[in-house]
Protein backbone atom coordinates (compact mmCIF):
# COMPACT_ATOMS: atom_id res chain seq x y z
CA UNK A 1 0.00 0.00 0.00
CA UNK A 2 1.51 3.88 -0.81
CA UNK A 3 1.71 6.07 1.74
CA UNK A 4 -0.05 9.30 0.94
CA UNK A 5 3.36 11.30 0.05
CA UNK A 6 5.07 9.30 -2.37
CA UNK A 7 9.01 9.29 -1.98
CA UNK A 8 11.11 11.99 -3.30
CA UNK A 9 13.62 9.73 -4.98
CA UNK A 10 13.18 6.84 -7.96
CA UNK A 11 10.35 5.13 -7.47
CA UNK A 12 9.32 1.25 -8.82
CA UNK A 13 7.28 0.65 -11.55
CA UNK A 14 5.84 -3.00 -12.08
CA UNK A 15 5.71 -5.05 -15.37
CA UNK A 16 4.23 -8.21 -15.54
CA UNK A 17 5.57 -10.93 -16.78
CA UNK A 18 4.19 -13.78 -19.32
CA UNK A 19 2.46 -16.61 -16.70
CA UNK A 20 2.17 -14.69 -13.87
CA UNK A 21 -0.83 -15.24 -11.78
CA UNK A 22 -3.00 -12.31 -10.72
CA UNK A 23 -2.47 -12.86 -6.74
CA UNK A 24 1.39 -12.85 -6.99
CA UNK A 25 1.20 -9.45 -8.61
CA UNK A 26 -1.08 -8.25 -6.16
CA UNK A 27 1.00 -9.87 -3.46
CA UNK A 28 3.71 -7.55 -4.42
CA UNK A 29 1.49 -4.28 -3.70
CA UNK A 30 2.01 -5.32 0.39
CA UNK A 31 5.94 -4.68 0.28
CA UNK A 32 5.53 -0.94 -0.08
CA UNK A 33 5.71 2.18 -2.57
CA UNK A 34 4.91 1.39 -6.01
CA UNK A 35 4.58 3.72 -8.85
CA UNK A 36 2.36 2.19 -11.37
CA UNK A 37 2.27 -1.56 -12.82
CA UNK A 38 2.11 -2.07 -16.29
CA UNK A 39 0.16 -4.78 -18.07
CA UNK A 40 2.09 -6.61 -21.41
CA UNK A 41 -0.42 -9.05 -22.99
CA UNK A 42 2.69 -11.12 -23.37
CA UNK A 43 0.88 -13.58 -25.93
CA UNK A 44 -2.97 -13.17 -24.46
CA UNK A 45 -5.77 -13.39 -26.96
CA UNK A 46 -7.97 -10.19 -26.27
CA UNK A 47 -10.62 -12.46 -23.94
CA UNK A 48 -7.74 -14.03 -21.86
CA UNK A 49 -5.80 -10.48 -21.52
CA UNK A 50 -8.90 -8.17 -21.02
CA UNK A 51 -9.81 -10.74 -18.23
CA UNK A 52 -6.63 -11.01 -16.60
CA UNK A 53 -6.43 -6.86 -16.32
CA UNK A 54 -10.09 -6.60 -14.65
CA UNK A 55 -8.97 -8.97 -12.08
CA UNK A 56 -5.55 -6.46 -11.22
CA UNK A 57 -6.59 -3.35 -11.56
CA UNK A 58 -9.35 -2.79 -9.04
CA UNK A 59 -6.53 -4.45 -6.75
CA UNK A 60 -4.05 -1.90 -7.92
CA UNK A 61 -5.98 1.09 -8.00
CA UNK A 62 -7.52 0.30 -4.22
CA UNK A 63 -3.49 0.59 -3.48
CA UNK A 64 -2.79 3.69 -4.92
CA UNK A 65 -0.79 1.95 -7.90
CA UNK A 66 -1.72 3.62 -11.19
CA UNK A 67 -2.58 0.56 -14.19
CA UNK A 68 -0.82 1.02 -17.52
CA UNK A 69 -2.04 -1.37 -19.87
CA UNK A 70 0.21 -2.03 -22.68
CA UNK A 71 -0.59 -2.41 -26.81
CA UNK A 72 -4.49 -2.28 -26.41
CA UNK A 73 -5.84 0.79 -26.18
CA UNK A 74 -9.34 -0.38 -25.88
CA UNK A 75 -9.04 -2.94 -23.30
CA UNK A 76 -7.25 -0.04 -21.61
CA UNK A 77 -10.40 1.91 -21.59
CA UNK A 78 -12.68 -0.94 -20.70
CA UNK A 79 -11.19 -1.64 -17.73
CA UNK A 80 -10.78 1.79 -16.50
CA UNK A 81 -6.82 1.75 -16.71
CA UNK A 82 -4.97 4.93 -16.14
CA UNK A 83 -2.83 4.70 -18.81
CA UNK A 84 -1.28 3.28 -21.84
CA UNK A 85 1.95 2.14 -22.90
CA UNK A 86 2.47 2.09 -27.12
CA UNK A 87 5.51 1.43 -29.07
CA UNK A 88 5.02 3.04 -31.83
CA UNK A 89 6.55 5.51 -34.70
CA UNK A 90 6.12 9.44 -33.55
CA UNK A 91 3.08 9.80 -35.94
CA UNK A 92 1.18 6.81 -34.89
CA UNK A 93 2.08 8.20 -31.01
CA UNK A 94 1.35 11.65 -31.76
CA UNK A 95 -2.10 10.28 -33.15
CA UNK A 96 -2.59 7.83 -29.99
CA UNK A 97 -1.37 11.25 -27.24
CA UNK A 98 -4.55 13.35 -29.27
CA UNK A 99 -7.00 10.99 -28.93
CA UNK A 100 -6.63 9.42 -25.50
CA UNK A 101 -4.31 11.72 -23.20
CA UNK A 102 -7.27 13.91 -22.42
CA UNK A 103 -8.41 11.07 -20.25
CA UNK A 104 -5.26 8.50 -19.59
CA UNK A 105 -1.60 8.50 -19.38
CA UNK A 106 -0.15 7.83 -22.76
CA UNK A 107 3.58 6.34 -22.47
CA UNK A 108 5.72 5.04 -25.21
CA UNK A 109 9.11 3.38 -25.18
CA UNK A 110 10.97 1.10 -28.26
CA UNK A 111 13.50 4.38 -28.61
CA UNK A 112 17.53 2.40 -29.09
CA UNK A 113 19.16 5.82 -29.71
CA UNK A 114 19.10 9.55 -28.30
CA UNK A 115 17.57 10.74 -31.74
CA UNK A 116 14.83 7.84 -31.56
CA UNK A 117 13.76 9.27 -27.92
CA UNK A 118 14.04 12.84 -28.77
CA UNK A 119 11.68 12.01 -31.84
CA UNK A 120 9.55 10.36 -29.83
CA UNK A 121 9.39 13.08 -26.88
CA UNK A 122 8.82 15.56 -29.26
CA UNK A 123 5.18 14.58 -29.37
CA UNK A 124 5.10 14.73 -25.36
CA UNK A 125 4.32 11.34 -24.88
CA UNK A 126 3.65 11.47 -20.54
CA UNK A 127 6.85 8.94 -20.09
CA UNK A 128 9.69 7.38 -22.27
CA UNK A 129 10.45 3.71 -21.29
CA UNK A 130 14.27 2.88 -21.51
CA UNK A 131 14.24 -1.25 -22.25
CA UNK A 132 12.30 -4.25 -23.68
CA UNK A 133 9.56 -6.29 -21.73
CA UNK A 134 11.22 -9.69 -20.77
CA UNK A 135 14.56 -8.65 -21.26
CA UNK A 136 15.64 -8.37 -17.84
CA UNK A 137 17.27 -11.60 -17.77
CA UNK A 138 20.77 -10.80 -16.37
CA UNK A 139 21.59 -9.32 -12.74
CA UNK A 140 22.70 -5.71 -13.65
CA UNK A 141 20.51 -3.34 -15.87
CA UNK A 142 21.37 -2.85 -19.76
CA UNK A 143 24.21 -0.59 -20.28
CA UNK A 144 22.24 1.22 -23.15
CA UNK A 145 19.46 1.72 -21.03
CA UNK A 146 21.50 2.82 -18.16
CA UNK A 147 23.38 5.46 -20.42
CA UNK A 148 19.91 6.52 -22.41
CA UNK A 149 18.04 7.02 -18.97
CA UNK A 150 20.88 9.20 -17.39
CA UNK A 151 21.16 11.52 -20.31
CA UNK A 152 17.29 12.04 -21.06
CA UNK A 153 17.22 12.25 -17.28
CA UNK A 154 19.83 15.28 -17.34
CA UNK A 155 18.20 16.87 -20.12
CA UNK A 156 14.71 16.37 -20.54
CA UNK A 157 11.86 17.06 -18.52
CA UNK A 158 9.44 14.13 -19.61
CA UNK A 159 9.99 11.28 -16.99
CA UNK A 160 11.53 8.29 -17.92
CA UNK A 161 11.54 4.66 -16.44
CA UNK A 162 14.96 2.30 -16.97
CA UNK A 163 14.60 -1.37 -16.79
CA UNK A 164 16.49 -2.45 -14.12
CA UNK A 165 18.04 -6.23 -14.08
CA UNK A 166 17.04 -9.50 -12.54
CA UNK A 167 18.82 -8.40 -9.38
CA UNK A 168 17.19 -6.40 -6.66
CA UNK A 169 20.80 -4.66 -6.33
CA UNK A 170 20.37 -3.23 -10.06
CA UNK A 171 17.83 -0.66 -8.85
CA UNK A 172 20.82 1.11 -7.06
CA UNK A 173 22.31 1.79 -10.79
CA UNK A 174 19.22 2.89 -12.05
CA UNK A 175 18.30 5.51 -9.27
CA UNK A 176 21.79 6.78 -10.15
CA UNK A 177 21.24 7.81 -13.74
CA UNK A 178 18.68 10.46 -12.47
CA UNK A 179 15.50 7.93 -13.84
CA UNK A 180 12.24 8.96 -12.18
CA UNK A 181 11.28 5.28 -12.34
CA UNK A 182 13.49 1.85 -11.70
CA UNK A 183 11.39 -1.43 -13.68
CA UNK A 184 11.43 -4.25 -11.88
CA UNK A 185 9.58 -7.84 -13.62
CA UNK A 186 11.58 -10.54 -13.01
CA UNK A 187 13.48 -9.13 -9.74
CA UNK A 188 9.64 -9.06 -8.25
CA UNK A 189 7.98 -11.89 -10.09
CA UNK A 190 10.52 -14.93 -11.04
CA UNK A 191 10.37 -18.11 -9.74
CA UNK A 192 10.39 -18.83 -6.08
CA UNK A 193 10.71 -15.07 -5.44
CA UNK A 194 8.52 -13.27 -2.66
CA UNK A 195 7.00 -10.60 -4.40
CA UNK A 196 6.02 -8.38 -1.23
CA UNK A 197 9.63 -9.18 0.34
CA UNK A 198 11.44 -8.09 -3.03
CA UNK A 199 9.15 -5.01 -3.39
CA UNK A 200 10.36 -4.41 0.13
CA UNK A 201 14.15 -4.59 -0.37
CA UNK A 202 13.37 -2.71 -3.25
CA UNK A 203 12.21 0.32 -1.49
CA UNK A 204 14.65 -0.16 1.32
CA UNK A 205 17.61 -0.11 -1.18
CA UNK A 206 16.05 2.94 -2.62
CA UNK A 207 15.36 4.69 0.38
CA UNK A 208 19.16 4.19 1.01
CA UNK A 209 20.73 4.87 -1.99
CA UNK A 210 18.57 7.04 -4.62
CA UNK A 211 19.48 10.42 -4.62
CA UNK A 212 16.68 12.94 -4.15
CA UNK A 213 14.90 14.85 -6.19
CA UNK A 214 14.84 18.68 -5.44
CA UNK A 215 10.90 19.96 -5.05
Amino acid sequence: MNDATPPNRCRIVLIAPPNVPAERIAAAFDGGDVASLILPENGMDEAAFQAFAEQIVPVAQAAGIAVIIAGDTRIAGRVQADGIHVEVGKDELAETIEHFQARMMVGTGGAKTRDDALELGEVRPDYIFFGRFGYDNKPEPHPRNLSLGQWWADVIQIPCIVMAGSDLASVEAVAGTGAEFVALSSAVFAGDVDPKTAVATANALLDETAPRFED
